[in-house]
C-alpha cells in the first residue's frame, strides 16, 4: 500500500497553474493514484467565450486524462474551478470562493508561473522599470531567475507556522513514463527547439557541447512534488527544505550527446513538410554563430520570402526566423554552462520512501535511458504538439530525401560556379585544374590497361 497515495485520500487540494503543463500532469497523477481524494480546487483565469466549466472539460478531454477516467469515472465532479487572476489583488477571487478555500483546503501546490525569460517587472512605471532592471537583477541573466529568487524569499519570510517546502526543477521536458511516455502540450523548454530543428529552421546554436543538459521529465517533477507534500505534512521539518529536481548529478547527459540523439530520432520519426534537412551544429564562437545565422538561417528565410512574394503570398519566414533566433539567444546563458546542485534533501527523501512508494512515485533519474527518452520525446512532439499522423512517416522520409538531394545539387552547383570564376581569374587555379584532370585521365587509363592484361 502506498503511504503517499493514502495520505492524499480524502483531502481537499488547491493547485495554482493547473491549466499549465506541469499543473495538468500533477492533477492527473493525483486523481490516478488517489481517486478517493475529496476535491481539487483549480484557479482558472476567465477567458472570453469560454466558461470555467468548459475549460475544465477541455483539460479532461485530452489524451493525458484517459487513464484517470478508468479509475475515477466521476473525475469532473471532483474538480472545482475558481475564477482567479494572479496578476490582480487577492487574485480577483470572490469573497464566497475565498471563504470556501480558507475553510476547506488542506494542501496547496503552487505551480503557477510565467515562463517568459524577458517579462517586464511590474512594480513601477515602465520607463523607470526599464532603467533600473539591470541594477536590480545584477549578475542574474534575466527577470525570470530574479523573480524566482524573490518569490522564494517572500515564501520563507511570510510562511509563519505553515509547513512549506520548495522544489526547484531544472529544464522540464516531456513525460518519461506516466501516464505514458513523451506527453507534452507546449512549446516551452526543449520542445520548441526540437520542432525548430526537426523542421529544419534551426541548424546552428551557440552552445557548449560538453555542458550538461540538465533536462528533467515532467512526471519526475510531479512524483517528487507529491512525495515532498507527504513528507512535509507528516514529518513537519523545522525549517523550509529545498529540493532540487535535476538530472545532472545522478545521470548527466551533455548537449552534444543529446543533439546527436535528437537527430537520430528524426531519422526514425521525421516531421512533415520540413523547411530544410534537420541539422544541429554547436559553436562557442560569437563570430562563427553570426556567420551561420546569416548564411544558414536568415539567408534561406529571405530567399523563401522572395519566393512567396513571387507567387503572390505574404512573406512570413524572415519574421519567424528573427523571433526564433531571439528566443535561442535568451537560452544561450543556460546552454553554455554546466550546473551543480545540492541533492541532499532529494536523496534523503528517497531513502524515507517505502519500496512501494519508490515504485509508484519514482523520481530516481538514474533509471532514465536518455536515448529511449529522447526518441519518445520527439515522438510526443510529433503526435501531441504538431498533431501529425504516424501514417505520414514514409512520406515525410521521402520529403527529407528530396531536401537532401536539393542540398547536394545546390552545393555542387555553388562549388562549380565558384571554381569556374576562380579558373577564369587565376592562372594557378587553371594549372591545378588541368593537373587534376590529367591525373584522373592517367589513373583511369591505368585501370583499363590492368583489366585488359588480366583478361
Amino acid at each position: 500500500m502506498s503511504m503517499i497515495a493514502a495520505f492524499y485520500g480524502g483531502k481537499s487540494i488547491l493547485i495554482t497553474g493547473a491549466t499549465g503543463f506541469l499543473g495538468k500532469v500533477l492533477m492527473e497523477k493525483l486523481f490516478r493514484t488517489s481517486p478517493d481524494l475529496k476535491v481539487i480546487y483549480i484557479l482558472v483565469r476567465p477567458k472570453a467565450g469560454q466558461t470555467l466549466q468548459q475549460r475544465v472539460f477541455q483539460i479532461l478531454n485530452s489524451k493525458l486524462f484517459e487513464k484517470v477516467k478508468e479509475v475515477c469515472p466521476n473525475v469532473h465532479e471532483k474538480i472545482r474551478a475558481i475564477s482567479a487572476d494572479l496578476n490582480q489583488s487577492d487574485f480577483a477571487i470572490s469573497k464566497e470562493d475565498m471563504q470556501e478555500l480558507l475553510s476547506y483546503t488542506n494542501i496547496i501546490f503552487h505551480c503557477a508561473a510565467t515562463v517568459r525569460f524577458d517579462d517586464h517587472l511590474r512594480w513601477l512605471d515602465d520607463a523607470i522599470i526599464d532603467e533600473i532592471t539591470p541594477k536590480l537583477i545584477g549578475d542574474r541573466p534575466n527577470t525570470y531567475t530574479y523573480t524566482k529568487a524573490l518569490g522564494e524569499m517572500v515564501v520563507q519570510q511570510e510562511s509563519g507556522n505553515i509547513n512549506i517546502a520548495i522544489i526547484r526543477p531544472s529544464i522540464v521536458g516531456a513525460t518519461w513514463q506516466e501516464p505514458f511516455p513523451g506527453w507534452v502540450d507546449n512549446l516551452n523548454g526543449p520542445s520548441g527547439l526540437i520542432i525548430a530543428a526537426g523542421k529544419g529552421f534551426l541548424r546552428c546554436v551557440r552552445a557548449t557541447p560538453m555542458a550538461v543538459a540538465d533536462l528533467i521529465p515532467a512526471d519526475t517533477v510531479v512524483n517528487l512534488t507529491l512525495a515532498v507534500g507527504w513528507y512535509t505534512a507528516v514529518h513537519r521539518p523545522k525549517s523550509v527544505l529545498i529540493y532540487h529536481c535535476t538530472s545532472g548529478n545522478f545521470n548527466p547527459c551533455n548537449w552534444g550527446k543529446m543533439a546527436l540523439q535528437v537527430l537520430a530520432a528524426f531519422e526514425k520519426i521525421p516531421f512533415e513538410r520540413a523547411f530544410r534537412r534537420p541539422n544541429a551544429d554547436f559553436t562557442t564562437n560569437s563570430i562563427t554563430i553570426q556567420y551561420w545565422n546569416a548564411v544558414s538561417h536568415r539567408a534561406p528565410a529571405i530567399i523563401y520570402d522572395f519566393y512567396l512574394r513571387l507567387t503572390g503570398r505574404k512573406p512570413r519566414m524572415t519574421k519567424l526566423m528573427n523571433r526564433l533566433l531571439r528566443t535561442v539567444s535568451m537560452l544561450e546563458y543556460f546552454i553554455n554552462r554546466s550546473w551543480e546542485w545540492s541533492t541532499d534533501n532529494t536523496e534523503m527523501l528517497m531513502s524515507e520512501l517505502s519500496p512501494e512508494d519508490q515504485r509508484v512515485f519514482n523520481f530516481d533519474v538514474r533509471q532514465l535511458n536518455w536515448l529511449e527518452y529522447i526518441e519518445n520525446y520527439v515522438l510526443g512532439v510529433k503526435k501531441y504538439l504538431l498533431k501529425e499522423d504516424m501514417a505520414g512517416i514514409p512520406k515525410a522520409k521521402q520529403h527529407l530525401k528530396r531536401l537532401r538531394n536539393i542540398h547536394y545539387l545546390f552545393n555542387t552547383a555553388l562549388f562549380l560556379i565558384a571554381w569556374r570564376l576562380l579558373i577564369a581569374r587565376s592562372q594557378v587555379a587553371r594549372n591545378v585544374w588541368f593537373f587534376i584532370v590529367s591525373f584522373c585521365y592517367k589513373l583511369l587509363s591505368y585501370f583499363r590497361a590492368s583489366s585488359t592484361l588480366k583478361v
